[in-house]
């Protein structure tokens, strides 16, 4: 299965192509990234280009959820449902919080790691892991915390991992979520779904003032 990866949830925007052979391990076939880019088709074509596969080959689409960049993970649930619509292709969502977790992971850090993305506001967005090799467990599922709680937790010496976590607290790792590892991720799944289910990973409630009625001049 060729599968085409996108995580825009951050300030560093990549695309991958993976070949997912069951009688293999899977195989990454092209990438490309960029900083605070805007050229999401761009990305698509540079990596297809490297893998030498047409658009018409891309079986399975895996889309980055967030949370991070509400317009960046928009615009990349808006390629996925149009890639859906032109051409039949399986749509996944995945948590980019879990995609940083496997990149944790892969760079053996092992133990207690706390991935931290900005929320604006003054708050982040807060999930513990225990990392193992071979093996990722949510030890705190994803929440909302303050500045405060998380100083508290750098001041205490946990590691802190996260899309430009150093630049609040100078103790963590900046670790951006990867096409790659997506791709990866998204190897051997099946939970697929149709393009209208996409959603970002946005925890805080939408609210919205109704509108007053017209008011009627004579």
């Amino acid at each position: 299965m060729k599968i085409l990866a996108v995580e825009f949830s951050s300030e560093q925007r990549s695309v991958a192509l993976m070949e997912d052979d069951a009688s293999a391990a899977p195989v990454l076939a092209g990438r490309a990234a960029e900083i605070s880019g805007r050229r999401a088709l761009g990305l698509v074509e540079e990596a297809l280009q490297q893998a030498g596969w047409q658009r018409e080959e891309i079986q399975t689409l895996a889309v980055g959820l967030g949370p991070g960049s509400y317009t960046g993970i928009r615009g990349a649930i808006a390629l996925a449902q149009g890639w859906q619509l032109g051409r039949g292709v399986n749509l996944l969502g995945i948590s980019s919080v879990e995609c940083l977790a496997a990149q944790a992971e892969a760079e053996k850090m092992f133990g207690p790691v706390h991935i931290v993305v900005d929320a604006q506001r003054n708050e982040f967005y807060l999930a513990g892991y225990e990392i193992a090799p071979g093996r990722r467990h949510e030890a705190q599922p994803l929440r909302l915390a303050g500045l405060a709680e998380i100083q508290r937790l750098a001041d205490a010496g946990a590691r802190i991992i996260g899309p430009e976590a150093a630049q609040w607290f100078p103790q963590a790792a900046t670790v951006f979520p990867d096409a790659a590892v997506l791709a990866r991720l998204a190897c051997g799944r099946r939970d697929y779904v149709p393009g209208g289910k996409l959603e970002p990973i946005y925890m805080r409630q939408t609210t919205f003032k109704k509108a007053p009625p017209l008011r009627v001049v004579t």
